[in-house]
């Protein structure tokens, strides 16, 4: 066993005075997350009083228990600190416990400034009696955990409570403040937890509270609908993730009246991806719009497996501007400001609105599959629905040309006598945004549909339903992410060690039989095979190196009929550019059957390098150079040292999960680099 040495603390700290300076020092100055968030408005979303992190306004600190935990000792004064502040008592450090050898503190007494008396040699100075030997107190040690757990508490004192005693947190004017810094992060965001984890779904404060009522949406706009326990099961989890994952991430956002209003995570693997196949992103809101019991957001990118990856999460307390803002600047934190090239989202006025303030260059684009499922509910009610949708689907899966697009559906309006059909209408406003005739310049690698039947699934799907309370979520949001990290690196293996089998003689195909991972060539695959259904090549017109050819195509129609469609494809030789009017490229990030066909015909035996996506390859990871690379290093950015080792470091991760052989391969290379770095530290010494 340790032993132990008690060391009183009286001796610390003036008789009569608070300990003001040791949470001044865990704290920084001036702002908090959100602040920090809303440094391009002119008017933060929150106020926070001082440096003590909070929003002004209706405090409500829950009261230490016994089995509370808390990261560090100092997470935990600060809490126990900002508790006597809203009760109105000052605390001082009673005992603390250190180990002999390491003199590193593993238990301590936390009790208010009115513990104990004065000391006899004391009594006759004119200085004020303060003491009254108060007992309220609690008593903390170091468990297994390594966590900070609260053994025993005294909440009852003996004397009167002040009205707002500030002593024990300094006040500060506003000319004082400054931005809050990287380093700080970890203190501002432990005491914004507990103050979070407070106000649980009574609103009272009370964590025991019995309350089975569940708020609705209308009765608390500003703030999460949060059942009993729902509080503490975020807590937990954030907590959890800080001690096992080094990289994760999170920011809360607390109303005036300090209730939880939104929340957002996102874990190490996630952030890692972010600078992968962060170009493309759908934000995933079918929880939060359709009124689930979680009210779950989900940024979902799409990996080089076609297989869609967690960008990030939110819980959000409705669908507005300023919920939706506040999340996007969340992420766009997280990830060095870097701002997706496309993002997609279901048709919504607030979304629309924050995507554009917060990702003012990205291209925003409504998901059509959404469209898609919404057409039943939508035109179900009205006569001759199944011609209706039948002429639906034709304008807008079979149209080439916008001409024609715009025929077809003046053609289903005027048939159909459905001009004043307000969804319609609101849909043919928005027709730039989803229809795929007018999206061929955007890139969507594959996460929108642009042919009947295809679906972008939510990407919880099978792991929440309307009703499924936020607290069973979070348990199945672990199980979800390690299935989708399984599936990763399952295919990783099978496209590293196995090589696909050939269906034809076709250059194409082999190719890139040797680039793509299965999945990816899989679909590629199937571009080659149709080259067979295109029975005609022929030039439309000549400008020069530039060409345009029109292909034929025999495709199965309704009723298993067959049809021939044309085909525009722009072929220049001495750019090596070939562009076809179905933009299957854009839409999937592959070559369609048209312009392979061109390419054929022109007697060229490979793909184009540029239309060979490195996001597609079966070692992407391993080709992929972060953007803030060993040229660009900040000075003194250490929050951007660590983003950038710990990224590269996943790689090697991930390349040692392979196989024995390249464990033992990064393990070495671990510890070389490790002995390498120790090496530097003995040469400052």
């Amino acid at each position: 066993m340790e032993e132990e040495e008690a060391h009183p603390c009286n001796d610390q700290l003036p008789e009569g005075k608070c300990n003001s300076e040791s949470l001044n020092d865990q704290l920084p100055e001036g702002k908090c997350d959100n602040e920090s968030l809303n440094e391009r408005d002119s008017e933060p979303t929150e106020l926070f009083d001082g440096q003590n992190g909070f929003p002004e306004g209706k405090k409500e600190f829950v009261a230490p228990s016994v089995g509370m935990e808390f990261e560090t000792y100092d997470d935990a004064y600060n809490y126990y600190n900002c508790y006597a502040k809203e009760v109105g008592f000052c605390v001082r450090v009673k005992n603390s416990w250190f180990k002999r050898n390491s003199r590193e503190k593993y238990g301590a007494v936390l009790c208010c400034s009115s513990q104990g008396f004065k000391r006899i040699k004391d009594v006759n100075r004119l200085r004020k009696e303060t003491r009254t030997g108060c007992p309220a107190m609690i008593r903390m040690r170091v468990v297994d955990s390594k966590r900070w757990r609260v053994l025993e508490v005294t909440h009852e004192h003996n004397h009167l409570l002040g009205a707002k005693i500030f002593r024990s947190i300094k006040k500060m004017g506003s000319g004082t403040k400054r931005k809050l810094q990287p380093s700080s992060d970890a203190e501002v965001r432990t005491i914004k937890l507990y103050r979070a984890l407070v106000i649980d779904a009574g609103g009272n404060g009370n964590p025991n509270s019995n309350s089975s009522e569940v708020r609705n949406f209308s009765e608390h706009p500003n703030q999460l609908n949060l059942r009993k326990g729902d509080s503490q099961a975020i807590y937990n989890y954030l907590c959890r993730m800080q001690l096992t994952n080094p990289n994760f991430f999170y920011l809360m956002d607390l109303n005036d009246e300090g209730h939880l209003r939104n929340v957002f995570w996102i874990d190490s693997r996630s952030r890692a991806s972010c600078g992968y196949v962060g170009d493309v992103i759908y934000v995933d809101n079918t929880c939060l719009s359709n009124r689930y019991e979680t009210p779950l957001v989900a940024l979902v990118g799409i990996n080089h497996h076609g297989q869609t990856v967690l960008l990030g999460c939110g819980l959000l307390a409705g669908e507005t501007v300023e919920f939706y803002t506040w999340l996007f600047k969340a992420w766009l934190a997280c990830v060095s400001g870097l701002c997706p090239q496309t993002i997609i989202t279901d048709r919504c006025n607030a979304l629309q609105n924050a995507i554009a303030e917060v990702f003012p260059k990205s291209i925003h684009r409504f998901s059509l599959s959404h469209i898609m499922k919404k057409v039943p509910e939508k035109l179900g009610g009205l006569r001759n629905y199944d011609a209706i949708r039948k002429t639906f689907v034709k304008a807008v899966f079979e149209t080439l040309k916008v001409i024609e697009f715009e025929a077809a559906w003046g053609f289903m309006v005027q048939h159909f006598g459905v001009a004043d059909h307000e969804w319609l209408r609101s849909l043919y406003e928005d027709r730039a945004q989803w229809a795929p005739v007018y999206l061929k310049d955007t890139f969507f690698a594959g996460l929108s549909s642009s042919r009947p039947g295809e679906n972008l699934s939510p990407f919880f799907d099978k792991y929440v339903h309307k009703q499924t309370p936020l607290k069973e979520f979070l348990d199945k949001y672990e199980l979800a992410l390690q299935k989708k990290h399984k599936e990763e690196t399952l295919a990783d293996i099978e496209s590293r060690n196995t090589s696909p089998a050939l269906r034809t003689r076709c250059s194409f195909e082999l190719q890139l039989s040797k680039l793509y991972t299965r999945e990816i060539f899989k679909r590629f695959q199937y571009e080659v095979e149709e080259m067979y259904s295109c029975f005609s090549t022929t030039q439309l017109h000549v400008d020069g190196p530039i060409v345009i050819f029109l292909v034929k195509e025999r495709v199965l129609a309704e009723g298993n009929r067959r049809e021939i469609r044309d085909y525009e494809v722009l072929y220049n030789r001495t750019a090596s550019e070939v562009r076809c009017i179905c933009s299957c490229f854009n839409f999937y990030g592959y070559l369609c059957r048209h312009a392979l066909c061109v390419l054929n015909f022109n007697g060229v035996e490979e793909v184009p390098s540029k239309y060979i996506l490195s996001r597609w390859k079966k070692d992407y990871k391993r080709l992929y150079i972060p953007d803030q690379g060993s040229n660009n290093v900040d000075a003194v950015d250490r929050m951007q040292w660590f983003n950038q080792l710990y990224r590269s470091a996943l790689q090697v991760v991930e390349e040692g999960a392979i196989s024995l052989d390249h464990y033992k391969v990064a393990l070495q290379a671990f510890e070389e680099s490790l002995n390498r770095a120790h090496e530097v530290e003995e040469k400052q010494d």
